[in-house]
């Protein structure tokens, strides 16, 4: 295995490496808060459900751009492609905005998303503005997910 592709596959371990961790504390944190309202209230875990769920996707982001790079490179069925230093390189850097973008805002959407198990607690009527606020976050992780595709794709092998 030349260089180049060791860094297109260190860049694609990293984008789901980064977004799963991310979003595992995300739904560690809205979890712990759900199943604290729970204990009194276990009438609410529909809406608890979705707002504890809701900071897992960007680690569905980060996995989507590594499943995008292996079959960018070959992996599944075809040739694996030969890379120079500086096409892998790109294709690591174009794996950094879904990783760090999936790390940050999975971490502080399942903290919006603690903060709103805690509104539903007190108001079972006002599910949606707590997820609203959630999905404020999740709009940045988004953009990762899109900047590391876009790039991605404009990556000539």
């Amino acid at each position: 295995m030349g260089m180049g592709l060791a860094l297109a596959i260190f860049g694609g371990a990293t984008a789901v490496a980064l977004a799963g961790i991310g979003s595992s504390i995300g739904v560690g944190i809205a979890g712990q808060a759900s199943n604290g309202v729970m204990s009194e209230k276990p009438e609410n875990f529909a809406p608890l459900l979705l707002l504890t769920a809701l900071p897992g996707t960007q680690g569905i982001y980060g996995f989507l751009i590594g499943v995008v790079l292996i079959m960018k490179v070959g992996f599944l069925g075809k040739e694996v492609v030969s890379l120079s230093s500086h096409q892998g390189l790109g294709i690591f850097f174009a794996c950094l905005p879904v990783a760090l973008a999936g790390l940050v805002s999975g971490i502080h959407q399942g903290k919006v998303c603690a903060t709103g198990v805690y509104m539903v607690a007190k108001q079972p009527g006002d599910f949606v503005k707590p997820l609203v606020m959630a999905v404020f976050v999740e709009f940045y992780a988004v953009l990762g997910l899109l900047t590391s595709l876009l790039i991605l794709n404009g990556i000539k092998l």
